[in-house]
């Protein structure tokens, strides 16, 4: 496979490009002289504008895309993007998204080799040269990332600093902070409260609870971190544990600010989530609680996290609703994770 002209293609969310970039890392490895581009949804730009082992980032538009067909303007940018992609003769195409889009755009670069997983959805593998099946189904995202790169002849990388952090975000975070009233020297703690499914939400007074207790018992700053819908969830957690001053920049970060504030909390406590993905890839201790999913699929990659989960005989369910509508099994996977645990064991990595 000639791999002088690669594009990744891992668009979305942003917990997935975080795990996918130990291929990233293990291509330019490999081939340190290629030229090597990742396609990536314009809202996650900013995680990977400037990487070291990315030479051009191509930015797709999902919103003004999905007026295709209905808006002649989207329609004609879309075209003229597909004949870009094509423009850039890029020789493979590795496919880490899995769908049919994914598989689409890949065919339509042209390139002679385009490989994705034997297993992706919506009939994407038709749009590939070489479908990879991977060896069992219960496997981590990180790890089949790595086993379809190493069927396509790479090895697993060396270096470990798959999502480096800019100089400029530590600063910018540094000040942040300090004009928040962080004194020198403050531990932080890093809260992510925010899930995309209700089934992940972990109910916000209880994360209020664990902020309390640690900041109690340790005098940590819990840091509040998120995006759009997260914004309300911090404004309840802040509210009821003001007295640990907590500090709220949901839908006040950059995401490289944010990865530059994970990297220097002592630890996280979150969902299943994005930023539960950053902290892993940067070595930061996490506490995470999970509901209807898969630790084994999608929990922090590598040592030193934990992950805590009610003891319900339905998960994992892999469902965004919750199969009891009410009753003492409704949320059982989550609501039976009580905050005394999570504190106890966030202050245990903390240490």
């Amino acid at each position: 496979m000639d791999f002088s002209r690669t594009l990744i293609i891992k668009p979305s969310s942003l917990g997935d490009i975080v795990q996918a970039l130990p291929v990233l890392t293990s291509l330019r490895e490999a081939h340190p002289g290629a030229h090597i581009a990742w396609l990536v949804a314009t809202v996650f730009a900013d995680l990977l504008e400037g990487h070291p082992r990315l030479d051009r980032l191509v930015t797709f538009d999902r919103r003004r895309y999905s007026s295709i067909g209905k808006s002649f303007g989207a329609t004609a940018d879309f075209v003229a993007f597909v004949d870009g992609l094509r423009r850039e003769k890029f020789t493979a195409v590795i496919d880490l998204q899995g769908l049919f889009r994914s598989g689409f755009l890949a065919a339509a670069t042209g390139a002679p080799s385009r490989v994705g997983f034997a297993a992706a959805r919506e009939l994407a593998p038709m749009f590939y040269t070489l479908a990879v099946p991977m060896p069992r189904k219960e496997m981590h995202a990180v790890d089949r990332y790595l086993a379809l790169a190493r069927h396509i002849g790479l090895i697993d990388p060396k270096a470990t600093d798959h999502l480096p952090v800019s100089a400029e975000a530590r600063e910018a975070v540094g000040q942040r902070l300090r004009a928040e009233g962080l004194a020198p020297g403050e531990t932080v703690v890093v809260v992510s409260p925010h899930a995309r499914w209700p089934t992940k939400q972990w109910p916000p007074g209880r994360f209020a609870e664990v902020v309390r207790r640690v900041h109690e018992q340790s005098g940590a700053r819990a840091v509040l971190v998120g995006s759009g819908a997260a914004g309300a969830i911090a404004c309840e957690i802040a509210g009821a544990a003001a007295s640990a001053r907590p500090i709220d920049l949901v839908n006040r970060t950059t995401l490289k600010e944010m990865v530059a504030l994970v990297a220097e909390a002592r630890a996280m406590v979150t969902n299943d989530s994005g930023p539960m993905h950053v902290a892993a890839a940067l070595g930061t201790p996490v506490v995470a609680i999970f509901g209807p999913t898969s630790a084994e699929r999608t929990g922090p990659y590598g040592h030193g996290h934990r992950v805590l989960a009610g003891d319900a005989p339905c998960r994992p369910c892999f469902r965004r609703e919750c199969l009891y509508s009410s009753g003492p099994e409704a949320l059982a996977c989550l609501t039976r994770v009580a905050a005394e645990e999570v504190a106890r064991n966030l202050l245990e990595i903390m240490r």
